[in-house]
Protein backbone atom coordinates (compact mmCIF):
# COMPACT_ATOMS: atom_id res chain seq x y z
CA UNK A 1 0.00 0.00 0.00
CA UNK A 2 1.15 3.43 -0.73
CA UNK A 3 2.56 5.69 1.97
CA UNK A 4 1.00 8.67 0.33
CA UNK A 5 -2.77 8.11 0.85
CA UNK A 6 -3.54 11.48 2.65
CA UNK A 7 -4.81 11.33 6.49
CA UNK A 8 -8.41 10.39 6.98
CA UNK A 9 -10.86 13.26 7.14
CA UNK A 10 -15.02 13.36 7.05
CA UNK A 11 -17.64 15.15 6.00
CA UNK A 12 -21.33 15.28 6.18
CA UNK A 13 -23.28 15.66 3.17
CA UNK A 14 -26.89 15.67 2.88
CA UNK A 15 -26.45 14.79 6.79
CA UNK A 16 -24.64 11.40 6.37
CA UNK A 17 -21.18 11.59 7.62
CA UNK A 18 -18.80 10.33 4.91
CA UNK A 19 -15.00 9.42 5.41
CA UNK A 20 -11.49 10.36 3.15
CA UNK A 21 -9.42 7.17 3.06
CA UNK A 22 -9.07 4.38 5.33
CA UNK A 23 -6.12 2.02 4.32
CA UNK A 24 -5.55 -1.39 6.40
CA UNK A 25 -2.36 0.27 8.25
CA UNK A 26 -1.10 3.52 8.65
CA UNK A 27 2.11 5.17 9.92
CA UNK A 28 1.37 7.88 13.01
CA UNK A 29 4.24 10.22 13.19
CA UNK A 30 4.21 12.93 16.21
CA UNK A 31 5.75 16.12 16.91
CA UNK A 32 7.94 13.97 19.49
CA UNK A 33 9.09 11.39 16.56
CA UNK A 34 9.68 15.11 14.16
CA UNK A 35 12.27 16.36 16.76
CA UNK A 36 14.10 12.97 17.12
CA UNK A 37 14.82 12.72 13.63
CA UNK A 38 15.81 16.08 13.46
CA UNK A 39 17.63 16.51 16.20
CA UNK A 40 19.80 13.92 14.50
CA UNK A 41 19.61 15.52 11.28
CA UNK A 42 21.51 18.10 12.88
CA UNK A 43 24.37 16.21 14.87
CA UNK A 44 27.59 14.92 13.67
CA UNK A 45 26.18 11.48 12.90
CA UNK A 46 23.50 10.39 9.91
CA UNK A 47 24.88 6.49 10.06
CA UNK A 48 27.14 4.57 12.18
CA UNK A 49 26.72 6.87 15.40
CA UNK A 50 25.16 6.63 18.40
CA UNK A 51 21.39 6.31 17.89
CA UNK A 52 22.08 2.55 16.27
CA UNK A 53 23.23 1.47 19.86
CA UNK A 54 20.59 3.43 21.57
CA UNK A 55 17.80 1.75 19.35
CA UNK A 56 18.96 -1.58 19.83
CA UNK A 57 19.37 -0.98 23.57
CA UNK A 58 16.00 0.12 24.03
CA UNK A 59 14.50 -2.76 21.41
CA UNK A 60 16.03 -5.70 23.50
CA UNK A 61 15.01 -4.12 26.29
CA UNK A 62 11.30 -3.80 25.34
CA UNK A 63 11.33 -7.61 23.84
CA UNK A 64 13.43 -8.98 26.70
CA UNK A 65 16.26 -10.30 24.87
CA UNK A 66 19.93 -10.11 25.73
CA UNK A 67 21.13 -8.50 21.97
CA UNK A 68 19.51 -6.57 19.70
CA UNK A 69 21.30 -5.73 15.51
CA UNK A 70 19.15 -3.14 13.66
CA UNK A 71 19.31 -3.60 10.33
CA UNK A 72 18.10 -1.73 6.44
CA UNK A 73 14.84 -4.19 6.76
CA UNK A 74 12.79 -7.14 7.67
CA UNK A 75 14.11 -8.69 4.53
CA UNK A 76 17.84 -8.07 5.44
CA UNK A 77 17.24 -9.21 8.78
CA UNK A 78 16.35 -12.73 7.48
CA UNK A 79 19.06 -13.23 5.29
CA UNK A 80 21.73 -12.05 7.65
CA UNK A 81 19.80 -14.73 10.01
CA UNK A 82 20.12 -17.64 7.30
CA UNK A 83 23.31 -16.29 6.81
CA UNK A 84 24.94 -16.48 10.55
CA UNK A 85 23.15 -20.09 10.82
CA UNK A 86 25.07 -21.38 7.81
CA UNK A 87 22.41 -21.87 5.57
CA UNK A 88 24.07 -23.92 2.72
CA UNK A 89 22.84 -25.03 -1.04
CA UNK A 90 20.67 -27.90 -0.81
CA UNK A 91 19.82 -27.61 2.97
CA UNK A 92 15.97 -28.09 3.58
CA UNK A 93 14.08 -25.38 5.34
CA UNK A 94 10.28 -25.60 6.27
CA UNK A 95 7.87 -22.28 6.73
CA UNK A 96 4.72 -21.52 5.76
CA UNK A 97 3.13 -20.37 2.81
CA UNK A 98 1.19 -17.37 4.52
CA UNK A 99 3.58 -15.16 4.86
CA UNK A 100 5.45 -12.62 2.66
CA UNK A 101 7.35 -14.00 0.33
CA UNK A 102 10.54 -12.89 2.11
CA UNK A 103 10.45 -15.48 4.85
CA UNK A 104 11.39 -18.26 2.13
CA UNK A 105 13.00 -16.22 0.40
CA UNK A 106 16.02 -15.41 2.78
CA UNK A 107 16.87 -19.15 2.34
CA UNK A 108 16.98 -19.41 -1.32
CA UNK A 109 19.50 -16.31 -1.38
CA UNK A 110 21.86 -18.83 0.60
CA UNK A 111 20.73 -21.44 -1.75
CA UNK A 112 18.83 -23.70 0.37
CA UNK A 113 16.09 -25.14 -0.32
CA UNK A 114 12.61 -24.29 0.96
CA UNK A 115 9.83 -26.84 2.21
CA UNK A 116 6.28 -25.55 2.80
CA UNK A 117 4.16 -26.89 5.67
CA UNK A 118 0.58 -25.96 5.49
CA UNK A 119 -1.60 -23.78 8.02
CA UNK A 120 -3.81 -24.27 11.06
CA UNK A 121 -6.63 -22.73 9.61
CA UNK A 122 -7.68 -21.78 13.07
CA UNK A 123 -4.91 -19.24 14.15
CA UNK A 124 -3.39 -18.87 10.41
CA UNK A 125 0.41 -19.92 11.83
CA UNK A 126 2.68 -22.86 10.85
CA UNK A 127 0.99 -26.10 11.40
CA UNK A 128 2.93 -28.14 14.20
CA UNK A 129 1.21 -31.58 13.30
CA UNK A 130 2.35 -30.75 9.59
CA UNK A 131 5.93 -30.05 10.53
CA UNK A 132 6.24 -33.27 12.48
CA UNK A 133 4.38 -35.16 9.53
CA UNK A 134 7.46 -34.28 7.16
CA UNK A 135 10.34 -34.55 9.58
CA UNK A 136 8.89 -38.03 10.60
CA UNK A 137 8.41 -38.88 6.81
CA UNK A 138 12.15 -38.66 6.08
CA UNK A 139 15.44 -39.76 7.64
CA UNK A 140 17.05 -37.29 10.67
CA UNK A 141 19.43 -35.03 8.92
CA UNK A 142 17.17 -34.70 5.91
CA UNK A 143 15.84 -31.25 7.35
CA UNK A 144 18.19 -27.93 9.12
CA UNK A 145 15.69 -25.46 10.54
CA UNK A 146 12.17 -24.26 10.92
CA UNK A 147 11.13 -20.64 10.10
CA UNK A 148 7.60 -20.30 12.20
CA UNK A 149 6.35 -16.67 11.41
CA UNK A 150 3.99 -15.03 14.03
CA UNK A 151 1.51 -14.27 11.20
CA UNK A 152 -0.38 -10.92 12.23
CA UNK A 153 0.61 -10.70 15.55
CA UNK A 154 -0.18 -14.11 16.48
CA UNK A 155 2.40 -15.56 18.34
CA UNK A 156 3.60 -19.04 17.62
CA UNK A 157 4.06 -21.69 20.40
CA UNK A 158 7.50 -21.56 20.38
CA UNK A 159 7.92 -23.84 23.15
CA UNK A 160 6.54 -26.67 21.29
CA UNK A 161 8.43 -25.99 18.15
CA UNK A 162 11.76 -26.07 20.33
CA UNK A 163 11.34 -29.29 21.80
CA UNK A 164 10.37 -31.04 18.09
CA UNK A 165 13.08 -28.89 16.47
CA UNK A 166 15.41 -30.37 19.39
CA UNK A 167 14.14 -34.08 18.32
CA UNK A 168 15.41 -33.47 14.86
CA UNK A 169 18.70 -30.95 15.82
CA UNK A 170 16.73 -28.26 13.92
CA UNK A 171 17.44 -24.37 14.52
CA UNK A 172 14.75 -22.21 14.34
CA UNK A 173 14.35 -18.14 13.03
CA UNK A 174 11.19 -16.65 14.23
CA UNK A 175 9.89 -14.39 11.99
CA UNK A 176 7.90 -11.84 14.62
CA UNK A 177 7.60 -8.89 11.68
CA UNK A 178 4.13 -8.45 12.88
CA UNK A 179 4.14 -9.24 16.79
CA UNK A 180 6.11 -7.00 18.37
CA UNK A 181 4.59 -6.66 22.11
CA UNK A 182 3.20 -10.44 21.25
CA UNK A 183 3.19 -13.20 23.96
CA UNK A 184 1.90 -17.14 24.06
CA UNK A 185 1.72 -18.12 27.79
CA UNK A 186 3.74 -21.25 27.90
CA UNK A 187 3.43 -24.51 29.86
CA UNK A 188 4.45 -23.07 33.29
CA UNK A 189 2.24 -20.01 32.75
CA UNK A 190 5.34 -17.39 31.64
CA UNK A 191 4.43 -15.24 28.59
CA UNK A 192 6.70 -15.57 26.22
CA UNK A 193 7.17 -12.36 24.18
CA UNK A 194 7.82 -12.62 20.43
CA UNK A 195 11.91 -12.45 19.77
CA UNK A 196 12.80 -12.76 23.10
CA UNK A 197 15.44 -15.35 22.33
CA UNK A 198 14.13 -17.92 24.94
CA UNK A 199 13.24 -20.67 22.35
CA UNK A 200 14.23 -19.63 18.88
CA UNK A 201 18.14 -18.91 17.88
CA UNK A 202 17.18 -15.84 16.09
CA UNK A 203 14.16 -13.70 15.67
CA UNK A 204 13.36 -10.37 13.28
CA UNK A 205 11.21 -7.80 13.46
CA UNK A 206 10.27 -4.95 10.53
CA UNK A 207 10.23 -1.43 11.17
CA UNK A 208 7.67 -0.68 7.52
CA UNK A 209 5.43 2.29 7.98
CA UNK A 210 2.71 -0.15 8.39
CA UNK A 211 3.69 -2.51 10.86
CA UNK A 212 3.65 -1.34 14.79
CA UNK A 213 7.20 0.57 14.72
CA UNK A 214 7.49 3.08 12.07
CA UNK A 215 10.90 3.80 10.62
CA UNK A 216 10.63 4.12 6.81
CA UNK A 217 12.16 0.99 6.61
CA UNK A 218 13.92 -0.93 8.88
CA UNK A 219 14.50 -4.15 10.81
CA UNK A 220 15.55 -5.57 14.17
CA UNK A 221 17.63 -9.30 14.05
CA UNK A 222 17.29 -10.42 18.30
CA UNK A 223 19.27 -13.32 19.97
CA UNK A 224 20.54 -14.34 23.41
CA UNK A 225 23.04 -16.35 21.67
CA UNK A 226 26.61 -13.79 22.01
CA UNK A 227 28.40 -15.61 18.96
CA UNK A 228 25.35 -15.32 16.85
CA UNK A 229 25.24 -11.84 17.89
CA UNK A 230 28.94 -10.92 16.58
CA UNK A 231 28.13 -12.98 13.66
CA UNK A 232 25.68 -10.97 13.24
CA UNK A 233 27.57 -7.09 13.21
CA UNK A 234 29.82 -8.30 11.20
CA UNK A 235 27.67 -10.16 8.39
CA UNK A 236 25.39 -6.23 8.34
CA UNK A 237 28.56 -4.49 7.39
CA UNK A 238 30.51 -5.99 4.77
CA UNK A 239 32.21 -8.59 6.54
CA UNK A 240 34.53 -6.07 8.62
CA UNK A 241 35.31 -5.68 12.10
CA UNK A 242 37.17 -3.21 14.10
CA UNK A 243 37.60 -5.17 16.94
CA UNK A 244 41.14 -5.87 17.57
CA UNK A 245 40.95 -8.90 19.68
CA UNK A 246 39.63 -10.16 16.18
CA UNK A 247 42.38 -9.35 14.06
CA UNK A 248 44.19 -11.91 12.29
CA UNK A 249 46.71 -9.71 10.49
CA UNK A 250 50.06 -8.57 12.86
CA UNK A 251 50.19 -4.94 14.01
CA UNK A 252 53.17 -4.06 12.00
CA UNK A 253 51.03 -4.79 8.74
CA UNK A 254 48.68 -2.69 10.15
CA UNK A 255 50.74 -0.01 10.96
CA UNK A 256 52.75 -0.29 7.64
CA UNK A 257 56.46 0.00 9.95
CA UNK A 258 57.74 -2.12 12.07
CA UNK A 259 55.50 -1.55 15.42
CA UNK A 260 56.28 -1.90 18.85
CA UNK A 261 53.55 -2.94 21.31
CA UNK A 262 50.37 -4.23 20.96
CA UNK A 263 48.51 -1.32 20.00
CA UNK A 264 46.60 -1.58 16.68
CA UNK A 265 46.47 2.27 14.61
CA UNK A 266 42.86 3.68 15.20
CA UNK A 267 42.18 3.34 11.41
CA UNK A 268 42.84 -0.50 11.44
CA UNK A 269 39.90 -2.45 10.00
CA UNK A 270 39.68 -6.44 8.78
CA UNK A 271 37.28 -7.66 6.12
CA UNK A 272 37.10 -11.33 7.54
CA UNK A 273 34.19 -12.79 5.47
CA UNK A 274 31.89 -11.65 2.42
CA UNK A 275 29.03 -9.55 4.44
CA UNK A 276 26.46 -6.82 3.18
CA UNK A 277 25.74 -3.18 3.56
CA UNK A 278 22.92 -4.06 5.95
CA UNK A 279 23.56 -0.80 7.84
CA UNK A 280 20.21 1.21 9.27
CA UNK A 281 20.72 4.98 9.19
CA UNK A 282 20.61 7.25 13.01
CA UNK A 283 18.01 8.88 11.93
CA UNK A 284 15.95 5.96 10.81
CA UNK A 285 16.73 4.87 14.61
CA UNK A 286 16.01 7.98 16.13
CA UNK A 287 12.50 7.59 14.69
CA UNK A 288 12.10 3.97 15.71
CA UNK A 289 13.44 4.92 19.06
CA UNK A 290 11.08 7.67 19.59
CA UNK A 291 8.12 5.42 18.51
CA UNK A 292 9.29 2.60 20.59
CA UNK A 293 8.17 4.86 23.88
CA UNK A 294 4.37 4.61 22.22
CA UNK A 295 4.84 0.54 21.36
CA UNK A 296 2.52 -0.21 24.66
CA UNK A 297 -0.15 1.95 24.16
CA UNK A 298 -0.40 1.14 20.51
CA UNK A 299 -0.99 -2.87 21.29
CA UNK A 300 -3.62 -1.53 23.74
CA UNK A 301 -5.42 0.55 21.38
CA UNK A 302 -4.75 -2.50 18.42
CA UNK A 303 -6.77 -5.22 20.88
CA UNK A 304 -9.48 -2.53 21.65
CA UNK A 305 -10.16 -2.42 17.88
CA UNK A 306 -10.32 -6.47 17.84
CA UNK A 307 -12.23 -6.73 20.70
CA UNK A 308 -14.76 -4.15 18.44
CA UNK A 309 -14.41 -6.15 15.85
CA UNK A 310 -15.31 -9.49 17.33
CA UNK A 311 -18.16 -8.09 19.22
CA UNK A 312 -19.80 -6.89 15.72
CA UNK A 313 -19.26 -9.83 13.88
CA UNK A 314 -20.12 -12.75 16.57
CA UNK A 315 -22.80 -14.82 14.83
CA UNK A 316 -22.76 -13.49 11.32
CA UNK A 317 -22.98 -16.13 9.00
CA UNK A 318 -21.22 -14.31 6.34
CA UNK A 319 -18.11 -14.66 8.71
CA UNK A 320 -16.23 -17.85 8.00
CA UNK A 321 -13.27 -17.18 10.38
CA UNK A 322 -11.93 -14.21 11.80
CA UNK A 323 -8.88 -13.25 13.79
CA UNK A 324 -11.01 -13.11 17.07
CA UNK A 325 -9.63 -11.61 20.68
CA UNK A 326 -6.24 -13.65 21.39
CA UNK A 327 -4.32 -13.61 24.65
CA UNK A 328 -1.43 -11.75 23.29
CA UNK A 329 -2.25 -11.12 19.97
CA UNK A 330 -0.35 -8.14 18.68
CA UNK A 331 -2.84 -7.16 15.73
CA UNK A 332 -0.90 -6.28 13.15
CA UNK A 333 -4.02 -7.60 10.89
CA UNK A 334 -7.12 -8.42 11.86
CA UNK A 335 -8.48 -11.04 9.40
CA UNK A 336 -11.98 -11.99 8.26
CA UNK A 337 -13.02 -15.04 6.00
CA UNK A 338 -15.76 -13.90 3.89
CA UNK A 339 -17.66 -15.37 0.79
CA UNK A 340 -17.95 -13.09 -2.06
CA UNK A 341 -14.57 -11.85 -1.48
CA UNK A 342 -13.54 -9.64 -4.28
CA UNK A 343 -17.08 -7.91 -4.45
CA UNK A 344 -16.82 -6.66 -0.61
CA UNK A 345 -13.13 -5.90 -1.73
CA UNK A 346 -14.33 -3.55 -4.37
CA UNK A 347 -17.67 -2.51 -2.07
CA UNK A 348 -15.40 -1.39 -0.04
CA UNK A 349 -12.29 0.50 -2.11
CA UNK A 350 -16.25 2.60 -3.45
CA UNK A 351 -16.32 3.13 0.32
CA UNK A 352 -12.60 4.38 0.51
CA UNK A 353 -11.79 1.57 2.60
CA UNK A 354 -8.89 0.24 1.75
CA UNK A 355 -8.79 -3.41 2.74
CA UNK A 356 -6.21 -5.70 1.73
CA UNK A 357 -5.32 -9.70 1.00
CA UNK A 358 -2.30 -11.04 3.54
CA UNK A 359 -1.09 -13.16 1.84
CA UNK A 360 -1.26 -14.57 -1.75
CA UNK A 361 0.04 -18.49 -0.64
CA UNK A 362 4.09 -18.18 -1.52
CA UNK A 363 4.18 -21.70 -2.65
CA UNK A 364 2.13 -20.63 -5.60
CA UNK A 365 4.11 -17.76 -6.71
CA UNK A 366 5.58 -18.23 -10.08
CA UNK A 367 9.37 -18.31 -9.01
CA UNK A 368 8.39 -21.19 -6.52
CA UNK A 369 5.85 -23.08 -8.95
CA UNK A 370 8.96 -23.82 -11.12
CA UNK A 371 10.35 -25.66 -8.48
CA UNK A 372 7.13 -28.43 -8.52
CA UNK A 373 5.08 -26.71 -6.37
CA UNK A 374 1.63 -26.59 -7.30
CA UNK A 375 -2.43 -26.11 -6.52
CA UNK A 376 -3.86 -29.00 -3.76
CA UNK A 377 -0.46 -29.17 -1.83
CA UNK A 378 -1.12 -26.84 0.58
CA UNK A 379 -4.99 -27.28 1.09
CA UNK A 380 -5.77 -24.75 4.39
CA UNK A 381 -3.59 -22.67 2.82
CA UNK A 382 -5.52 -21.97 -0.51
CA UNK A 383 -8.66 -21.97 1.04
CA UNK A 384 -7.72 -19.05 3.11
CA UNK A 385 -6.19 -17.49 0.11
CA UNK A 386 -9.68 -17.38 -1.22
CA UNK A 387 -11.87 -16.11 1.33
CA UNK A 388 -9.18 -13.81 3.46
CA UNK A 389 -9.43 -10.03 3.62
CA UNK A 390 -7.31 -7.72 5.94
CA UNK A 391 -9.67 -5.04 7.61
CA UNK A 392 -8.41 -1.47 8.72
CA UNK A 393 -6.14 -1.94 11.81
CA UNK A 394 -3.75 0.58 13.82
CA UNK A 395 -4.03 2.96 16.41
CA UNK A 396 -4.77 6.28 14.91
CA UNK A 397 -8.10 4.16 13.21
CA UNK A 398 -11.13 6.13 15.60
CA UNK A 399 -14.18 4.66 16.57
CA UNK A 400 -16.10 6.43 14.18
CA UNK A 401 -14.33 4.99 11.52
CA UNK A 402 -14.33 1.35 12.22
CA UNK A 403 -18.07 1.58 13.02
CA UNK A 404 -18.49 3.23 9.64
CA UNK A 405 -16.00 -0.06 7.90
CA UNK A 406 -18.16 -2.29 10.07
CA UNK A 407 -21.40 -1.01 8.69
CA UNK A 408 -20.29 -0.68 4.89
CA UNK A 409 -19.48 -4.89 5.71
CA UNK A 410 -22.96 -5.41 7.13
CA UNK A 411 -25.00 -3.27 4.25
CA UNK A 412 -22.86 -5.39 1.85
CA UNK A 413 -23.82 -8.78 3.27
CA UNK A 414 -27.52 -7.74 3.64
CA UNK A 415 -27.88 -7.09 -0.21
CA UNK A 416 -26.58 -11.02 -1.07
Amino acid sequence: MSNTIPQTVSNTIAGQKTFGPIPYGRQHITGEDLEAVNETLLSDYLTQGPKIAEFENAFAAYIGCTYAVAVANGTAALHLCALALDVQPGQKIITPPITFAASSNCIKYCGGEVVFADIDPTTYLLDINKVRALLEASPKGTYQGIVPVDFAGRAVDLEAFRKLANEYGLWLIEDSCHAPGGYFTDSKGVQQHCGNGNFAELAIFSFHPVKHIACGEGGMITTNDEKLYKKLLQLRTHGITKEPGTFTNDISFAAGQPADGDVYPGWYMEMQTLGYNYRITDFQAALGTSQLKRADAGLVRRRAIAAQYEKAFAGKEYIKGHSGSVEGHAYHLYIIEVPHRLGLYNYLRQQKIYAQVHYIPTHLMPYYKQFGWKEGDMPQSENYYKHCLSLPMYPTLTNEEQAYVIDCIHTFYAGK
